[in-house]
C-alpha cells in the first residue's frame, strides 16, 4: 500500500492489460508490515476506488496493530463519509451502505485467505516490527513475497521450490556508501550475499529482486544501485534472477 498504488494499478490495466486491477475491482489486500513507505498509499486504495463507485468494503489482511490503524483512519474520514454518502443521495447517485468500510484482519502464521481461486499463506519474517511474508497458491503458480526482511528460514521453507520468489534485497555497493545503514540493514534486511545463499536453498523457478535501494533510473537516482551493479553481485546465484520492475509481467 505504497504511495501510488491506485494509480499504478490503474496504469497496469492500461498498458498491460491485465484487467483484475482495476481499482474498481480491488477487494482483498495483503499487508507485510506496517512502515510509512508502505501505507501511506492506504487511504488511497481504499477511499479512490469507492469514491468511483466501488460496491464493497475493502478487505484488508495484516500484522498486529493493522486494526488500530485502520481505526484511526476512519474516524479521520468520518466527515468525508458522511457529506459524500448524503450528497449521492441528494443527487440521485448510488451508493452502497458500508461500500466505504475497510475491515482489517489481524494475522498469525497460516493460512489466511482462500477463495475459489487462491490460498493465500502467511509466514513470519524479521523487520524490528511484527511483520510477514506471503505465499500465493492458484492452479497454476506459487508466488512468495518476502516483504521487507533479514534473511529467515521460514522464507526459505514458504517457497520451497515455488514457481516466483519476490525478495528484497541490499547491495554491498549501497551498504558502502551507507555506513550510517550497516547495522541498521544487519538486522532488518537482507544482503546480496545472504540472497544468495537464500535462494539457492529456497530453489524457486524464476527470483525477482526488489528495494528502494534499486535504481531504475540509474542518470537520476544514482546514490543507488544500478539493475547491473544488483545482477552482477547475484553472480554466484545458479538460479534465474532479474531485477523487478515496475508493471512488469512474468
Amino acid at each position: 500500500m505504497g504511495a501510488g498504488v491506485v494509480r499504478r494499478a490503474k496504469s497496469a490495466v492500461v498498458e498491460k492489460g491485465v484487467v483484475g486491477l482495476d481499482p474498481l475491482k480491488l477487494r482483498v489486500v495483503f499487508v507485510t508490515h506496517l512502515h510509512s513507505d508502505h501505507t501511506v498509499g492506504f487511504p488511497d486504495l481504499w477511499l479512490t476506488p469507492w469514491v468511483l463507485g466501488r460496491r464493497f468494503p475493502l478487505e484488508v489482511y495484516g500484522p498486529t496493530g493493522l486494526s488500530a490503524m485502520t481505526r484511526h483512519l476512519m474516524e479521520a474520514y468520518r466527515v468525508d463519509f458522511e457529506v459524500r454518502t448524503k450528497d449521492r443521495k441528494v443527487y440521485g447517485g448510488r451508493t452502497v451502505a458500508q461500500a466505504h468500510q475497510v475491515n482489517a484482519h489481524e494475522i498469525k502464521a497460516g493460512v489466511v485467505y482462500r477463495d475459489a481461486n487462491i490460498t493465500v499463506t502467511a509466514f513470519r519474517t524479521n523487520h524490528g516490527m511484527p511483520s510477514f511474508g506471503y505465499r500465493f497458491d492458484t492452479p497454476d503458480r506459487s508466488i512468495v513475497i518476502s516483504g521487507d526482511t533479514t534473511p529467515t528460514h521460514a522464507t526459505i521453507d514458504a517457497c520451497h521450490g515455488c514457481d516466483v520468489l519476490i525478495h528484497e534485497v541490499l547491495t554491498r555497493e549501497w551498504l558502502a556508501k551507507r555506513p550510517d545503514f550497516v547495522r541498521y540493514a544487519g538486522d532488518h534486511h537482507t544482503t546480496t550475499t545472504q540472497l544468495v545463499d537464500l535462494a539457492n536453498k529456497a530453489r524457486p523457478r524464476l527470483l525477482i529482486l526488489y528495494h528502494g535501494s534499486i535504481s531504475l533510473r540509474p542518470n537520476v537516482d544514482s546514490e543507488r544501485s544500478s539493475p547491473t551493479t544488483v545482477l552482477r553481485e547475484m553472480s554466484a546465484y545458479s538460479g534465474q534472477v532479474v531485477v523487478g520492475r515496475d508493471l512488469d509481467v512474468y
